[in-house]
């Protein structure tokens, strides 16, 4: 098969196509002839070797999110049958003609969705229902601050916020990327070029805070949180060692938590799957979340589909398609 490789540690041309062994499957999996993936920044970290994945997936080919058609399936398969349109959570091999999963991290494509935006959707959502509302046990009528609103975490934060019932305000880096996450449903947006969060929020407070950003943040997130409210991290592209005012996480009962989603058991993979099929799912049929795509590149296009990604540019998704 033809697959998108990452031929050294770099920038976006070290991404190349080369040829490489078909994916075999056994047990419960099924391989999925890749129609579209979806791109992250943590296949930039990938490609920059600084995210190596986990023990038994390939470091050469990136990607964490597929969409695509069930070509073979493995002896223990119940779900799913060849000609199946799917998506797939992936811990890596996205980028490729073919990818072997198993049948705990697909789902059904949502009807009427195309390739590419059902490609857009697993590692979001995932991690979007993994941290706020599991981790942070985010409720209805709880105000909800998201770092990064305009990224592709972002833009499922508020939407899945909303249809849930809770307001949303989120910081962006552009007044036009404010006015993207407000047309998807978000309460109010932040300039953080122009203004400060700490300062717009110190008043009202939020009760749930999704935090990317990490280094300087941390301690004014702690001061805009409400008592009782949860602060969870999901990376830290401003540095990851800061100082922690322990006291006031005491006086106002704070929980402080975070998460990865790559390197978790496949067991916890499928009670997400479910979960997510259950309470999700039906939100996507009934048009209450839709998927936001900024771009398509064809895959073998994936070093300027690196570079838009990097540009930091878009609202939504950048997505590989065929």
């Amino acid at each position: 098969m033809k697959a998108i490789v990452i031929t050294a540690y770099g920038g976006p041309e070290v991404l190349q196509q080369q040829e490489q062994p078909t994916p075999s499957i056994q047990g419960d999996q099924v391989l999925i002839a890749v129609k579209a993936a979806g791109l992250n920044r943590s296949d930039v970290a990938q490609r920059e070797g600084n995210y190596p994945p986990p023990p038994g997936v390939s470091a050469e080919i990136p990607g964490l999110e597929v969409s695509g058609i069930v070509t073979a399936c493995g002896p223990d398969v119940k779900d799913f049958q060849v000609g199946d349109e799917v998506c797939a959570l992936l811990a890596g091999g996205g980028y490729a003609e073919y990818v072997a999963v198993g049948e705990g991290q697909c789902l059904p494509i949502p009807a009427g969705l195309s390739f590419a935006e059902a490609a857009s959707l697993p590692e979001t959502i995932y991690t979007v229902w993994s941290n706020v509302f599991q981790r942070a046990a985010l409720q209805p009528g709880e105000r909800l601050l998201v770092h990064g609103g305009s990224s592709g975490i972002g833009i499922t934060a508020i939407q899945l916020a909303k249809a849930l019932g809770s307001p949303v305000v989120v910081t962006v880096g552009s007044d036009e990327k404010g006015v993207n996450c407000i047309e998807l449903g978000a309460d109010s947006y932040i300039n953080y070029k122009t203004q400060d969060f700490e300062t717009e929020l110190k008043d009202t407070g939020v009760d749930v805070v999704l935090d990317m950003v990490g280094g300087d943040y941390l301690s004014k997130n702690i001061n805009i949180l409400k008592p009782e409210g949860r602060l969870v991290h999901i990376n830290a592209v401003n540095g990851r060692h800061v100082e922690l005012d322990i006291w006031k996480v005491m006086m106002k009962r704070l929980t402080i938590t975070g998460s990865t989603l790559r390197s978790r058991e496949y067991a916890f993979k499928q009670k997400l799957t479910a979960q997510i099929k259950r309470h999700i799912w039906p939100l996507i049929e009934a048009g209450k979340f839709k998927p936001v795509i900024f771009e398509t590149f064809l895959f073998n296009d994936a070093a300027e589909a690196h570079r838009a990604l990097e540009s930091s540019m878009h609202t939504g998704k950048i997505v590989l398609v065929r």
